[in-house]
């Protein structure tokens, strides 16, 4: 009897401390997204930071590269390593849309198509029992005459909203949500979160530069935050493993 009653709380410690499964999260995308080369400085993605808010149990492996769409992400076998390595409990975060919507770009994409490839990459991250998460396009910094927001992906962004609904996926509105951060900012206070730079101000950009598609490093990390806000609301089980502030 003594030596059940000694086991007992040893027992209900284990119970309650089961070591939790790492995880990983899997960005794919296009620039807006991915990491950047030491060259494009102080340009970011916002998958960059995004890196920085999940605790032990998670690794982030971000794919997302300059210049890619739905079509040519598979067509140049970037998907296929990542579904040799994707493991059951995994989370697949898709973004494309604007490399995919310019019709003068080699890497278009039709519309029907755009569906079909989203389609497909939720029907492949499921067959291994990892979990799709589809993101619209985040939104390009344009304003227009009486200083309103426009947007520049609602084909697209629409189609994403369409599948997630179909096949039951969660979806993160990222041209909704940015849209939204960027009038609240203003046609002034925004400039900041894309890659602006006068002349002279940094050495990669020694003529300076207008980019209102990517992002400094504070516009990579607010777009992160955004991601995050969704996350929190539509997939508990992975806000768990968010960084928590620590209360001083």
């Amino acid at each position: 009897m003594k030596r059940i009653l000694f086991c007992l709380p040893v027992l209900l410690f284990l119970s309650f401390n089961k070591p939790v499964k790492k995880i990983k999260i899997w960005l794919i995308g296009d620039s807006t997204m991915a990491p950047k080369q030491t060259r494009a400085y102080p340009e970011h993605g916002w998958g960059m930071p995004f890196v920085y808010f999940w605790d032990s149990t998670v690794t982030v492996d971000n794919r997302a590269l300059n210049g890619r769409s739905t079509r040519t992400f598979i067509e140049e076998k970037r998907w296929e390593p990542v579904m040799k390595d994707l493991a059951e409990g995994d989370y697949v975060f898709i973004q494309f849309g604007h490399n995919d919507e310019v019709p003068t770009k080699k890497s278009y994409v039709p519309e029907n198509d755009y569906r079909n490839y989203l389609v497909n990459y939720i029907a492949d991250t499921r067959s291994k029992k990892a979990i799709p998460i589809l993101i619209t396009p985040v939104a390009r910094r344009s304003f227009d005459s009486t200083g309103h927001v426009k947007g520049t992906h609602e084909v697209y962004s629409r189609i994403v909203r369409e599948v997630a609904k179909e096949a039951k996926v969660t979806l993160i509105d990222l041209d909704v949500k940015s849209q939204a951060l960027l009038q609240q900012m203003g046609v002034e206070g925004s400039v900041y979160l894309y890659n602006h730079l006068t002349p002279g101000e940094h050495p990669n950009y020694p003529d300076g530069v207008k980019d209102n598609t990517h992002f400094s490093e504070f516009g990579a990390r607010r777009m992160a935050e955004l991601v995050l806000e969704d996350i929190r609301k539509a997939e508990p089980q992975l806000a768990e493993r968010i960084i928590k502030p620590v209360k001083k």
